[in-house]
């Protein structure tokens, strides 16, 4: 494990920001101050004076650099998690998408079975994103397989899993008494509502029984109507929701962005990628689902032209929220770590700089650029010095 010294770094504390220094020892932060530290270290490292952030929490991407979660492999898993750090996320939520059940299984079985190599991103669990969501909303979710919610099936797959499904996409008003609602609230898993055909009074009354979050808010949902404000609406008006956000431009148009987080506010925003295999690899058609996915000029279609999740890397929601909505550095640091730690359950060991959590750093310059990411006090990814 990493035994390093980072001096010189503007800490990203949750209610300040100091210029100082961050031990890291055998994975985790064992100092953070402003003077001197108070043992030695194996390794120093001058910060040039950037900012220093807790790594970034992705909670729903499905694929990266080729592989997807529904390939159902340990390869492909490993590929994932070795890339992420290449856009500040030390940690994820590995995405399903709506298939036939022996697939979904498949992929529960090997998230269950995989183990995290030092340098990788860490895998929690999984973001279950269908199949129990609304067939007029479906987007990219295969309709085929799209099934009504069901609290036996989904107690089958949590303990294929391993007890590993942290978050559940479904559309709530298809949620018979709202009984896998329910059950994800009593047992502390996310309920998500997302691909969902609900009105502003539905959404209200699922999160009286155990929605506490929208599934990329403004996709796949009810928009804002002078008559019903719809989910988005909800998402706006019910301050029990989180929201996730995917912060590319396209899925959501910049001043919408804006107008998202000047009404919401970076308290009840998770920042999301949603990407597909094919990122960080050029633009071509790549398999999502069993469909085809064309990806060009950084945007990923459906042959009918439907949106199908995203190419969008987590340093780069950062720079556009910062462009779109004059987003604080503090505001980052909680779009992007805070929230999601608090929201899956793991703040005790991840989503702030704070001695005793996992020394999962990123390394940000001025203009919000990523130059380096320690996952669990490893350095896995640091920018190339560009040549003259």
């Amino acid at each position: 494990m990493g035994d390093i010294l980072l001096r010189n770094v503007r800490i990203c504390l949750p209610d300040k920001l100091v210029t100082g220094y961050i031990g890291m020892r055998n994975g985790e932060i064992v100092e953070i101050g402003e003077d001197e530290p108070s043992v030695q270290y194996g390794q120093e490292v001058d910060g040039e004076n950037r900012y220093a952030l807790p790594g970034f929490i992705d909670g729903h991407i499905h694929g990266a650099a080729g592989a997807d979660t529904m390939d159902a492999t340990q390869e492909s898993l490993h590929k994932m998690a070795a890339w992420l750090p290449n856009e500040g996320t030390t940690t994820f939520l590995a995405t399903t998408i709506t298939q036939e059940k022996e697939a979904i299984e498949t992929a529960l079985e090997q998230v269950r079975l995989f183990t995290n190599q030092a340098g990788e991103a860490e895998l929690i669990g999984v973001h279950l994103e269908g199949p129990f969501v609304n067939p007029v909303k479906a987007g990219a979710q295969p309709i085929a397989h799209i099934r009504q919610p069901d609290t036996e099936l989904f107690q089958k797959w949590q303990k294929l899993s391993g007890n590993k499904i942290k978050v559940v996409t479904l559309a709530p008003e298809c949620d018979e008494d709202y009984q896998l609602t329910k059950l994800l609230a009593s047992e502390q898993i996310v309920a998500s509502a997302g691909h969902t055909d609900a009105s502003f009074k539905q959404i209200k009354d699922a999160a009286d029984q155990g929605i506490t979050q929208l599934t990329h808010l403004c996709n796949q949902m009810n928009g804002i109507h002078h008559r019903d404000v719809g989910a988005v609406g909800a998402g706006f008006l019910l301050p029990m929701l989180m929201s996730e956000l995917i912060a590319d431009g396209i899925h959501v148009a910049p001043e919408m962005l804006r107008l998202i987080y000047q009404n919401i506010g970076p308290d009840r925003l998770i920042l999301i990628t949603d990407s597909l295999r094919g990122k960080g690899l050029e633009d071509g058609t790549y398999d999502l689902g069993g469909q085809a996915v064309t990806v060009k000029d950084g945007k990923a279609l459906l042959p009918d032209g439907t949106l199908a999740g995203s190419m969008l890397q987590m340093k780069d929601a950062v720079r556009n929220m910062a462009a779109f909505a004059d987003v604080s550095i503090a505001d980052i640091a909680k779009m992007t770590a805070e929230n999601p730690a608090k929201q899956y359950g793991i703040y005790d060991r991840k989503g702030s700089l704070a001695i005793g959590k996992d020394a999962d750093i990123v390394l940000l310059d001025d203009q919000l650029t990523l130059q380096a990411t320690y996952c669990k006090g490893h350095l896995a990814y640091q920018k190339e010095e560009e040549s003259c």
